[in-house]
């Protein structure tokens, strides 16, 4: 099949990396508002490059990956619905949850698939653990913890524009909280402080955050956040039932050090980046994309799964700034 590629950016160049090792992808489209990016991949990865989003879709291909800014993703979105295209498009489906919801309405009732990347949902681990808990063998749920910390923050402009924490990097755990357990999220309450980069603080965000989502069983998740954590990048889940415990991201890379006498674990070199940490998930991730695109799989992504991470990030910010407990019901519009 004949992908192209909207955005070739970091995660952009990544997906064209990964796209050209599928067997499934005989070429790929490329373009970017930034014509040397487009050429870079291009000269790396294979692929044609043209000048405009427009020149893409009439490009004959089988689908797009919109990996381009937030601003531009409901529109190349729906331009791709409106040309009968399936549609890859990295998080989040809008800058704003009421422009995702509008999206949403655009789309209802088309047949063209549309996956929203959220990549944990194709990691090894966090695929067992969703077995494990709709097998029953965990017995009835009690306590979910999820931790995403990255081992520096991003630039002051990325903060600027990312909408806070809880919708750049919580919203991840949130996302694989609501797929691994199969519940929803009824309330949180959200804390966070300032205690690194003061750009952050002058952005009007936390650079550090904690979270407690109760789910409709009456299951806690408790959700830990950081832009710091000097030892690398770390992902890990933990999942507490009254049969058993299971947890995700317990390997040698694990970006943390014991200080029990005579252990080792974790014995590798940590994770530093995301991109390291989830390579293997990327991969499956664009392939299931490339079985959406052949139509012998539905999207294992929607936007209304997206919407649903987005309302938790949008209460726990809500709840950060108010310093209250905030339903989901509150904050929905949709």
């Amino acid at each position: 099949m004949r992908i192209g590629i909207l955005g070739l950016g970091r995660i952009g160049a990544f997906h064209a990396e990964t796209l050209s090792g599928l067997d499934a992808v005989e070429s790929l489209v490329l373009t970017d508002p930034f014509t040397d990016a487009a050429k870079s991949a291009a000269e790396r990865f294979g692929g044609e490059v043209v000048d405009s989003p427009q020149a893409l879709l009439a490009a004959g291909v089988d689908g797009i990956v919109v990996a381009a800014a937030t601003d531009a993703h409901p529109g190349l979105i729906l331009a791709g619905v409106e040309a009968g295209i399936p549609v890859f498009c990295e998080k989040p489906v809008a800058k704003t949850m009421s422009e995702g919801v509008e999206v949403l309405k655009a789309v209802r009732g088309s047949d063209v698939p549309i996956q929203i990347g959220y990549n944990r949902r194709f990691d090894t681990g966090f695929v067992n653990a969703r077995a494990a808990v709709q097998s029953g063998e965990l017995g009835k749920l009690h306590t979910v913890r999820s931790t995403t910390l990255d081992p520096a923050p991003p630039p002051a402009a990325y903060i600027a524009a990312s909408g806070g924490i809880f919708r750049d990097c919580s919203v991840h755990d949130f996302d694989i909280i609501r797929w691994v357990t199969g519940r929803e999220v009824t309330e949180v309450y959200a804390v966070g402080g300032n205690r690194g980069a003061d750009y952050i603080k002058e952005a009007g965000d936390a650079d550090t955050t904690g979270a407690i989502l109760t789910l409709d069983d009456g299951t806690i998740a408790v959700v830990s956040n950081s832009r710091h954590n000097a030892r690398g990048y770390d992902v890990r889940m933990e999942i507490h039932g009254f049969t058993d415990s299971i947890a995700v991201g317990l390997e040698d890379k694990l970006p943390l050090r014991s200080v029990e006498p005579g252990v080792t674990f974790p014995a590798g070199t940590p994770h530093d980046f995301f991109m390291d940490r989830f390579t293997a998930a990327y991969r499956a991730e664009l392939t299931a994309f490339t079985e959406v695109v052949a139509g012998t799989r539905p999207s294992p992504c929607t936007i209304e799964d997206a919407l649903e991470a987005g309302w938790i990030a949008d209460a726990c910010t809500l709840s950060l700034h108010e310093h209250r407990p905030v339903t989901i019901a509150e904050v929905r519009t949709a």
